[in-house]
């Protein structure tokens, strides 16, 4: 593509040999096996080894599936702010080269569908309505695939919760 990135100007993805993602993802599978506790565990391991001050997609990543291994709501939204709040420490030439820019932007409406989720949980609905509208307004960085279909479908699920209406068909 003319006057897009060229060779070399792209940021390591995870198939690009990310190693840290990749270990967060094959955590994650563990995770989503239903083996929540090993999967806290090695997070945590995870987490320590990335440090408070580690790359900012991995913090976000990382706690964006901690916040996803939390039996307790509080927990969960601790974690779930800790990848909202590294999503916004990263560099804005990050967002804006590469393969992950796509990713990255796609991430605001799930970090914020995720907090509105875990706010509406602790009975704390005007902050789930924040955050659901932030959710919203940044919807639009969603592609047209199965990813930014389920994430839309997740927000109006949550919004017809909030709003104490019929949820209509599931799709």
């Amino acid at each position: 593509m003319a006057g897009g990135p060229g060779p070399g100007d792209e940021p390591p993805g995870p198939d690009d040999g990310d190693a840290v993602l990749t270990r967060i993802g094959q955590v994650a599978i563990l995770l989503h096996a239903g083996d929540r506790e090993e999967a806290r565990s090695r997070f945590t391991a995870l987490w320590a080894e990335i440090g408070e001050d580690g790359d900012p997609l991995h913090r976000c990543t990382l706690a964006h599936y901690m916040a996803d291994a939390q039996d307790d709501p509080r927990r969960e939204l601790d974690w779930d702010l800790r990848a909202l709040a590294a999503a916004a420490s990263l560099r804005a030439d990050r967002l804006s080269r590469g393969r992950l820019a796509p990713e990255v932007r796609s991430l605001a409406p799930t970090l914020h569908l995720n907090l509105a989720a875990d706010y509406l949980k602790l009975d704390r609905p005007r902050e789930a309505r924040a955050h659901l509208g932030r959710a919203r307004a940044a919807s639009e960085a969603l592609g047209d695939d199965p990813y930014g279909d389920g994430v839309r479908a997740a927000l109006t699920r949550l919004g017809h919760r909030l709003d104490g209406t019929p949820e209509g068909p599931r799709g």
